[in-house]
């Protein structure tokens, strides 16, 4: 007994004399489960808990991509008490209510990805912007082509938004002086179909028998003009550009068509969340525009009125990195 009672007396001076500590819990709420962009971000968000120290990350998402699986999801989050959620919304406005009532316990909100209406969040963290990604498409353009070229752009449909505005911010950065040297000769649309974009790509090598370069900012366009420079032997004579994912081009990487090209980093993405609501559960964020939030080893971003920023330009993927994340996305 007395020995039992020694044991008991110096577990209890040792856990006495261990400071009190309890890591706040931040909730990485997914689309879904088993996404491998998603598990990136996962593995991003990690990288910024074991920066932080004092933060756990909680993974959690639906089986599958709806808004109420999401819904049921941050309901049970806030039963819980976590200090924050960061979210990227199968739905921007289904979700509104129920991140509202978490906000009102307290708990810190911010969309990443695919954003919630503004009265659901305090910030939105977006993977870039249209002018961070008209500038890459026209820095790209420069690297695979050098200083002077032909360039020509394969984009989706005609009334693609997101690629009608990014086009016209490469155009802004095409028209500086540093890349007067660089000429666009062409704009042409395969509507997001393989076949078509593939056809369109074949079309641009026949009308511009000296056009160095296809720039794709659609992951439709970028495989199919890809595949079009490999079938008519025309690797190391032009190069294709633009916006892919991964795992779709890392064997035209492989093949010589492809020298680099862009998409958004999941890890960044999910580290900089993480790195985000941070500010938010320490008091040094209030989500006014024009504030300055500190995204950790990625850099900083700032509030626009709407309560979104950008994370950073595309991030560039090329032979020494192409491989490892398209086993991921």
């Amino acid at each position: 007994m007395k020995s039992r009672f020694a044991l008991t007396a110096a577990a209890l001076a040792l856990a006495l004399a261990q400071p009190a500590f309890a890591a706040d819990k931040i909730a990485l709420v997914v689309k879904s489960l088993g996404n491998g962009f998603f598990d990136a971000a996962h593995q991003g968000a990690l990288e910024a808990a074991k920066e932080l120290k004092d933060v756990e990350i909680i993974y959690t998402g639906p089986a599958k991509a709806t808004a109420e699986g999401q819904i049921e999801i941050v309901n049970s989050l806030i039963a819980q008490n976590v200090k924050a959620i960061v979210i990227s919304a199968n739905d921007p406005d289904a979700l509104v209510p129920s991140l509202k009532k978490a906000m009102q316990r307290g708990i810190k909100v911010i969309s990443f990805d695919s954003g919630v209406k503004k009265e659901g969040r305090l910030m939105q963290l977006n993977p870039s912007n249209n002018a961070l990604i008209g500038e890459k498409l026209a820095k790209m353009s420069e690297q695979v082509v050098g200083k002077t070229g032909e360039i020509a752009v394969l984009s989706a449909t005609a009334q693609a938004t997101n690629q009608n505005i990014w086009i016209g911010e490469m155009k802004k950065v095409l028209a500086k002086p540093e890349y007067s040297g660089l000429k666009l000769v062409s704009v042409v649309y395969g509507d997001d179909q393989t076949d078509k974009s593939y056809r369109e790509a074949q079309g641009l090598f026949k009308s511009y028998p000296n056009l160095k370069a296809i720039v794709a900012p659609t992951t439709v366009g970028i495989a199919a003009a890809a595949k079009a420079v490999q079938d008519e032997k025309k690797v190391g004579q032009i190069f294709v550009t633009g916006l892919g994912l991964p795992s779709e081009m890392a064997g035209h990487v492989k093949s010589g068509a492809v020298k680099s090209f862009a998409i958004w980093n999941p890890i960044d993405l999910g580290y900089s969340s993480i790195h985000a609501v941070h500010a938010f559960m320490k008091g040094t964020a209030k989500g006014a525009k024009g504030e300055v939030i500190s995204l950790g080893r990625v850099g900083k971003a700032t509030l626009d009125e709407n309560g979104e920023a950008a994370m950073a330009e595309p991030f560039t993927y090329d032979a020494t990195n192409v491989e490892k994340f398209a086993k991921i996305f």
